[in-house]
């Protein structure tokens, strides 16, 4: 398995995301977790509408794309539906212990300076590395 180097797509998407939740910030007073906004979408009591249309947003990038290029972006899942649903299960857990996502620590809290959140997002780099390394290189995937 090799990692696809695309310094250009990566910068653009960050710009993106930092936009996004820069303005959601200016506009609600609201930081921008994915997953606090996806939970809040399903069982929240109130504020729904703002949230399903985040959602919306980020499920339709791929049709935005398709408009500019006239092609889908390429999606490789290497791996099993099982160790996605597993993989799925560990972040809900990890997330809710963690009090929030990568986009609400490493994105949000880290520009605010919250000493949570930094230890939250170095926490989740420290963790994904050993993850990719085991994977790799001790489980041969």
């Amino acid at each position: 398995m090799e990692t696809a180097f695309t310094p250009f797509a990566s910068l653009g998407g960050g710009i993106l995301i930092g936009l996004a939740a820069t303005l959601l910030m200016l506009v609600s007073g609201r930081v921008m977790g994915a997953t606090g906004i996806l939970s809040g979408a399903i069982w929240g009591p109130q504020g729904r509408d703002w949230r399903i249309a985040l959602l919306a947003g980020m499920a339709t990038g791929p049709l935005v794309l398709l408009a500019l290029t006239g092609s889908f972006p390429a999606i490789e899942v290497p791996v099993s539906t099982l160790a996605m649903v597993l993989g799925g299960v560990l972040v809900g857990i990890g997330v809710t212990f963690g009090a929030g996502c990568t986009s609400g620590h490493g994105v949000c809290g880290m520009a605010r300076l919250s000493t949570r959140s930094i230890v939250a997002t170095l926490t989740f780099m420290l963790t994904t590395g050993i993850t990719v390394y085991v994977v790799r290189h001790v489980l041969g995937g």
